[in-house]
């Protein structure tokens, strides 16, 4: 018997990155690997793939452990959303992994097992994505946005750095306030003039992620007191806390009620932490405990580890 039979995988990919925990049977996390993204309605299921792959081989690696078949397995991807989406990444992972029992989640649902203290409640993510998911106590489940960049994403890091693109355009035209956005961009992107965002935002192989980079300059800017950062952030917030109104209501969840943050924006991003609660609460959301989830991989292993018990009684 190989020793990988008796460890525990899981993994979170998304639109920024992908990270695979290897864990003992008690969920403890012996290994971690990285790779790129593995959203593949941004890259294609064959790039999603071997970014999976690699995350799975670094963290084999990192444990000093040779890479086999483990005892469970839970696969947290971000656009896995649909039947067809799902049926897909199955195919792989029968493939990948043979008959080891095997879960495919959406990456909300690692929030949730990572974030909440039964398991229920809601997840939200602001990354380059953003995305609210929904357990109620008795199972029930539900989302809302998760569209991807062009039909939503309300509220993500790509909406906000979209926002600073244009304000720092605005600024530039004089049909808006001036800003420190623009000094910031054209630092992050080396680029002399707001003129040559032109050429640089249109690039075939600028993608959502890297627009998404963008987020954590208007957190800066806004704590240093900047006013239109501090409008985008509002907006974004007000969008995220719309979107968890959703929710709550569709699924009658009770009061206070658990929530876990993940995602670059909310995790690491102080000031978009702080106006998407303002906004929950100027709209009477009762959220509590509020759980920042660092990473949501730690809930796939946590799922990954009820399936095993589950298939073994």
């Amino acid at each position: 018997m190989s020793a990988s039979t008796s460890l525990i995988l899981g993994l979170d990919g998304g639109g920024s990155k992908t990270l695979a925990l290897l864990a003992d049977p008690m969920g403890r996390v012996i290994g971690r690997g990285t790779a790129g993204s593995s959203n593949y309605q941004n890259i294609g299921a064959e790039a999603a793939w071997a970014a999976l792959d690699a995350a799975i081989a670094a963290a084999f690696a990192d444990a000093e452990q040779p890479i086999g078949p483990p005892a469970a397995v839970c696969l947290g991807l971000a656009g896995v959303d649909r039947p067809e989406d799902r049926a897909l990444f199955e195919g792989w992972a029968a493939g990948r992994f043979g008959g080891v029992p095997t879960i495919i989640a959406n990456d909300g649902e690692l929030v949730l097992a990572a974030g909440t203290p039964d398991g229920w409640g809601v997840g939200v993510i602001s990354g380059t994505g953003s995305i609210v998911l929904g357990r109620h106590p008795a199972g029930e489940m539900a989302r809302a946005g998760g569209w991807g960049h062009i039909l939503g994403d309300e509220g993500s890091g790509y909406a906000i750095g979209i926002a600073a693109l244009r304000a720092v355009m605005c600024a530039f035209d004089g049909r808006g306030p001036q800003t420190a956005l623009t000094a910031a961009v054209l630092a992050h992107w080396e680029l002399p003039s707001p003129t040559a965002l032109v050429g640089r935002v249109y690039r075939e192989d600028v993608g959502p992620a890297d627009i998404a980079g963008l987020a954590r300059l208007v957190d800066a800017a806004a704590a240093g007191g900047d006013a239109v950062a501090r409008t985008i952030l509002a907006g974004a917030g007000r969008d995220l806390a719309i979107t968890v109104e959703a929710v709550v209501r569709r699924l009658a969840l009770p009061a206070p009620t658990p929530c876990a943050l993940a995602g670059g924006v909310l995790v690491h991003g102080a000031q978009a932490a702080a106006a998407f609660q303002a906004a929950a609460a100027d709209l009477s959301l009762n959220l509590g405990p509020i759980t920042p989830v660092a990473e949501p991989a730690r809930g796939a292993i946590r799922l990954a580890v009820n399936l095993l018990e589950r298939e073994t009684g």
